[in-house]
């Protein structure tokens, strides 16, 4: 499958590189150049054991880019840009807004289907009530129909993980349509651990009560 990932941090490029291991071609974005061109050269820009490997065993299968135009060649994109938290407790979400509406944007010109997947840690509704209007609103087009989006939680441990991605003890899928369901399900379908399907802001909660 082709895969898209948008924020190049701890999540996006732990799970584009064990995408990548696991066989899909992935295309890394960043508003960042210099962490993109080090992903270009296969050099990690965050510390992770075993992370800048498979950049270089697996250069083939990943692209680094600037230019959220390279989502219309993707099947799916997964949101892993921070969302971290504010003075009050809260949660800034203004990089995952940012994301989602340049995604949009680039889905607006796209004529096959397209799964759209949080996998940023957000409060429980933020999915529904913050991604999905801003979608519709930017693409024209319908959720559950035309786009799908998912709620699929990273539980990635620093230092362990690439092998937290590889052999989870659980993998949570929220989803809104069908469509979206059958794809996470295919991406994950040679992991053993117990699958959860749920709603996306049941998905959202589990992860945050983690």
């Amino acid at each position: 499958m082709n895969i898209s990932i948008i924020g190049t941090g701890y999540v996006g490029l732990v799970t584009g590189a064990c995408f990548a291991q696991l066989g899909h071609h992935v295309t890394c974005i960043d508003i960042d150049p210099d962490k993109i061109q080090k992903i270009s050269q296969g050099i990690s820009p965050i510390y992770e054991e075993g992370l800048d490997t498979l950049l270089t065993t697996y250069k083939d299968r990943i692209t680094a880019t600037t230019d959220y135009k390279s989502i219309i060649n993707t099947d799916v994109t997964f949101l892993c840009v921070g969302t971290p938290s504010n003075t009050d407790g809260s949660l800034d979400i203004s990089y995952l807004t940012e994301a989602t509406t340049h995604i949009a944007q680039i889905l607006k010109m796209k004529k096959t289907a397209h799964v759209v997947v949080v996998k940023s840690t957000v409060l429980p509704g933020t999915t529904q009530e913050v991604v999905l209007p801003l979608l519709e609103q930017h693409t024209g087009k319908k959720i559950g129909i035309d786009i799908g989006l998912a709620m699929n939680p990273e539980f990635l441990k620093e230092g362990a993980a690439i092998q937290d991605f590889l052999k989870p003890d659980r993998i949570v899928i929220g989803h809104y349509d069908e469509h979206s369901r059958k794809i996470l399900r295919e991406l994950y379908k040679d992991f053993t651990c117990p699958v959860l399907e749920t709603t996306l802001s049941a998905a959202e909660m589990i992860k945050y009560a983690s």
